[in-house]
């Protein structure tokens, strides 16, 4: 195989995974945790059930804050829990 012809990961052919959840914490400086949650069926029982993961997030510039909608998308490793970033804020919590 040739060098022109060896592929390398480029936007074009990678697939970026992305998920919504709410931000359930934002105490650290540039850095937040999204709550994520899906819905899987059980494989016995077939009852739908939502599970969550919580996630650690890179936010660049303090952007998000506590009950945020946000979007987030997969990237490299940034620290040893972080590989994750923050792309938009979908809709901020209500000040009460």
């Amino acid at each position: 195989m040739s060098k022109a012809e060896i592929k390398t990961a480029t936007p074009e052919n990678s697939i970026v995974r992305m998920l919504e959840g709410v931000v359930v914490s934002d105490k650290m400086q540039k850095s937040a945790t999204v709550l994520v949650e899906r819905r899987v069926k059980h494989p016995k029982y077939g009852k739908i059930i939502r599970r969550s993961s919580k996630i650690h997030i890179h936010d660049e510039n303090n952007e998000c804050g506590m009950g945020d909608w946000v979007v987030i998308k997969e990237s490299r490793p940034i620290s040893k829990t972080k590989s994750w970033v923050l792309l938009k804020v979908k809709q901020k919590a209500e000040k009460k």
